[in-house]
């Protein structure tokens, strides 16, 4: 069974996941908050919206967090760790990049305990970051357990770099946890270039093929000398190979007492080994068919090449901080179980929806988020209504206002934009309370007229009244361009939320947020289909 967490991928991993028990970790953890690394959202125009969520707005601040996360490391156990991150505390002080380190020295010794000793990490990182998290990753690991530095090259160099060489790359930095690790060689198909060069022989159908050296480089191979076709050599192969060879056609001879030699055909090569150079797979850009509207989002063919490489059909992969889902969506595509943890309500259900629209038999669990109308109650009785608020705003894919933080909000609770170029606004106000009344319709009218917004959408666990239905009624119709005119006020009811999901409300052309995912055939459903 594949799961999906919400909350402190720590707090998760202490809880939910066994010593180990995963195959392979992918992790990409937000770094840098002042560059909106971790933004989910941008708005209509095209820029930051007022309304983002950074969903680790504090954490990477030297606070109590950030010491609670050092003590934590200073009693685990693991000496190495302790020992390099009080070194890096002694040499940066108490500031963000030490914070950052802290807290992520916590979750590696966590990763590394769930991870199994023939498993895999991956840690994709900025180049701001990656040589303090490989000298953390060689003391959480061990340095003879590190593999490989991949440089992923994102796009090419832009002519604005003035005043330095140009950032175009990330780091992805490999490790294991033993020195006996699965492994998949990946090729790249071969270039052109080289096909035309070197294989400039075809068979009657086509086939192209070289021709290969038969002879050893070995002259001191007693065994291996004989004649063959009339040439005496020391061959690569015995008498009785060679000859099979001659008989299958794949030994040529261009002329008599020449040297024989191998056809090797293209169509059976792998194509050249990758390296750890990646420049072959580009980034998305705002046009592709791929692109949710996530800022950081990877491409599934990042993920794919992983994945790939280092795990196997039904093989356990985690990622910690699994932002929109690229990597549950390979590992789904793949064949793999999974594991996906995040802390923000919107990344939850982005990939909830992600994962259903891409693959029609798709079946995960949903952890810490409610599962039905009992559990939305549930929620709101204990007091917590900021993540109510932000659950139920996810729900319908909208953008928590006031950046999902507490405090005044000015009766927007969250923002959703439609049209066909974005250009239209509608305001959401949740209620998570037992009594709903006719004036809080009448404020979300008020609201609305005092931002300009052409919508407002009431989203309410309690049921609304027949006066309330009655007044929002009579706020009238919002008259759309090129499409039919809407309610200009819509309620709409948690559970109906729960079940039609972004659907529960009228407008068109919700494209601002995430786009709907293109259709996968996962590997998993094809594999059982053929059994």
């Amino acid at each position: 069974m594949n799961h999906l967490f919400y909350g402190d991928n720590l707090q998760v991993l202490r809880d939910s996941i066994q010593d180990a028990s995963v195959d392979l970790i992918y992790l990409d953890p937000p770094f840098n908050s002042n560059a909106s690394y971790n933004i989910l959202f941008k708005g209509p125009a095209g820029g930051n919206s007022a309304a983002q969520i950074e969903a680790f707005d504090d954490t990477w601040h030297w606070n109590d967090s950030a010491e609670s996360a050092y003590a934590d490391v200073m009693r685990c156990g693991n000496a190495a760790a302790a020992t390099m991150l009080r070194a890096m505390r002694s040499f940066l002080g108490d500031n963000d990049m030490m914070a950052y380190l802290a807290m992520m020295a916590v979750r590696l010794i966590e990763l590394h305990r769930v991870l199994k000793p023939t498993g895999s990490l991956y840690l994709h990182c900025d180049p701001t970051a990656s040589h303090y998290l490989k000298i953390l990753l060689d003391a959480v690991f061990g340095a003879e357990n590190y593999g490989n530095e991949i440089i992923w090259q994102r796009t090419n160099a832009k002519s604005l770099a003035f005043t330095r060489f140009a950032r175009n790359h990330d780091t992805i930095l490999r490790y294991t946890k033993s020195d006996k690790w699965k492994w998949n060689p990946q090729f790249t198909a071969h270039d052109p270039e080289y096909v035309r060069k070197f294989y400039r022989h075809a068979d009657p159908d086509g086939r192209l093929y070289q021709l290969a050296d038969l002879v050893n480089p070995n002259p001191d191979r007693p065994n291996l000398t004989y004649e063959f076709l009339g040439v005496t050599r020391v061959w690569r192969w015995t008498k009785e190979r060679m000859k099979k060879a001659h008989a299958d056609g794949l030994i040529v001879q261009s002329a008599q007492g020449n040297v024989p030699r191998l056809k090797r055909y293209l169509d059976e090569q792998s194509g050249n080994p990758i390296g750890s150079l990646w420049s072959d797979i580009k980034p998305l850009s705002g046009m592709s068919d791929e692109k949710l509207g996530y800022p950081t989002q990877k491409p599934v063919a990042l993920l794919e090449r992983i994945l790939s490489a280092s795990s196997n059909p039904d093989d356990v992969v985690l990622d910690p901080f699994c932002g929109c889902g690229t990597t549950v969506h390979a590992a789904q595509k793949l064949g793999r179980q999974w594991m996906g943890i995040d802390v923000t309500h919107l990344a939850i259900g982005l990939i909830e929806k992600r994962l259903r629209e891409a693959f029609a038999d798709v079946q995960f669990a949903t952890h810490g988020v409610p599962q039905d109308i009992e559990g939305a109650r549930d929620l709101a009785r204990r007091g917590q209504y900021h993540e109510f608020e932000k659950w139920a705003l996810s729900l319908i894919a909208a953008q928590p206002g006031n950046m999902g933080k507490k405090g005044a909000d000015k009766g927007i609770d969250g923002n959703l934009f439609y049209g066909p170029k974005s250009e239209g606004r509608a305001i959401v106000s949740v209620k998570a309370g037992e009594n709903v009344t006719v004036a809080m319709i009448r404020d979300l009218r008020g609201v609305i007229e005092r931002e300009g917004a052409g919508v407002g959408v009431f989203l309410t666990l309690t049921p609304p009244t027949r006066p309330m239905i009655t007044e929002a009624a009579g706020a009238g119709l919002c008259q759309l361009a090129n499409w039919n005119s809407v309610p200009r006020i819509q309620i709409v009811s948690v559970q109906d939320a729960m079940r039609l999901r972004d659907r529960a409300v009228n407008l068109p052309n919700r494209t601002a947020n995430f786009k709907q995912t293109a259709r996968e055939e996962d590997m998993s459903r094809q594999k059982s289909l053929e059994l």
